[in-house]
């Protein structure tokens, strides 16, 4: 049996460029509280969705919605570790160590990226701490 993917070349490097540039964005925006450029970063979608450490949150008002209410204290962080990989020239996932300033745990941040009409877009992000 063929695999559909077969065909995706991975890592094509000015698409790897583009979704490395736009996972900075993203990084840079979540450390700074730049909740529009969040919002600008979510795919518009009730079926975009964003299980964080202690939500699950379905749809992008929803994720919305808990990026306007979230304190803007103690987002500072560094990432030990950054595995970006595209899949063709329309999708790709973004995955991360990260430690939090006062911080011992160690957490994780996945995200899938596709590209849409207005630019990469996140579809779906999980983020959880290790014990």
């Amino acid at each position: 049996m063929t695999s559909p993917f077969t065909d995706l070349a991975v890592n094509l490097p000015d698409v790897l460029a583009e979704v490395t540039a736009v996972f900075e964005r993203y990084e840079d925006a979540l450390v700074t509280n730049k909740v529009e450029v969040l919002d600008e970063l979510f795919l518009d979608s009730p079926r975009t969705l964003r299980y964080g450490v202690a939500e699950n949150l379905y749809g992008y008002e929803a994720i919305k919605a808990f990026r306007a209410s979230r304190p803007a204290q103690g987002l500072a962080r560094t990432l030990p570790r950054v595995e970006i990989t595209t899949y063709g020239r329309d999708f790709a996932t973004a995955n991360c160590e990260f430690l939090r300033e006062g911080s011992t745990k160690t957490g994780r941040q996945s995200q899938t990226w596709m590209r849409t009409a207005q630019g990469w877009r996140v579809v779906a992000a999980h983020v959880s701490l290790m014990a």
